[in-house]
C-alpha cells in the first residue's frame, strides 16, 4: 500500500479531517461568545449539574486530565468557571459554573445552536443523527 492509499483508507485521518472542518463552523458561530468548541463542551457538562469533580468531567469529556486543566485555565481566569474543595474527598477538585459562566453559556448555547442547525441543513438532519450516533457508540458515551 503506499501513502496516498494509507491516507485514503485511515480512518483516524479521514476523522481528524472531518473535526477540524466541523469544529470551524463551531468555532465562526461561537467566536462572539468568547468561547471555543472545547470550552462550550465543558461549560455544557456543567451547566448539568453542580460540584462535578474533575475526574467525572475528564471522564464524560473522554479527555485526559492534563489536557483538561489546560482548557479550564482561561475559563477560570475569566471568571465562568470556579473551582472548590469536596465535601467528600478533601483532596478532590470540584467545578461549577459562576453566575458569569452561566449567562455566557446562555448566549454560547444560541451560538451553539446555529452551528447545529447549519451543519444538519448541509449534511441532513438524519445523516447527522445517524453520524452522532455511531460515534458515541465509540466512545460508549453520550
Amino acid at each position: 500500500m503506499d501513502d496516498i492509499q494509507i491516507v485514503g483508507a485511515c480512518n483516524c485521518f479521514a476523522l481528524r479531517q472531518a473535526t477540524r472542518f466541523l469544529t470551524q463552523g463551531y468555532e465562526r458561530h461561537l467566536k462572539p461568545t468568547g468561547v471555543t468548541p472545547a470550552q462550550f463542551s465543558i461549560m455544557a457538562v456543567l451547566s448539568r449539574r453542580q460540584d462535578v469533580l474533575m475526574s467525572e468531567l475528564a471522564d464524560a469529556l473522554v479527555m485526559d486530565r492534563t489536557t483538561l486543566l489546560r482548557a479550564l485555565k482561561p475559563l477560570q481566569r475569566d471568571g465562568l468557571v470556579e473551582a472548590g474543595v469536596s465535601e467528600q474527598d478533601t483532596r478532590a477538585h470540584t467545578l461549577n459554573l459562576t453566575k458569569q459562566g452561566v449567562r455566557t453559556f446562555d448566549r454560547a448555547k444560541r451560538a451553539w445552536q446555529c452551528a447545529q442547525k447549519e451543519f444538519e441543513r448541509q449534511f441532513g438532519e438524519s445523516r447527522a443523527k445517524a453520524l452522532r450516533a455511531e460515534l458515541f457508540s465509540l466512545t460508549g458515551k453520550p
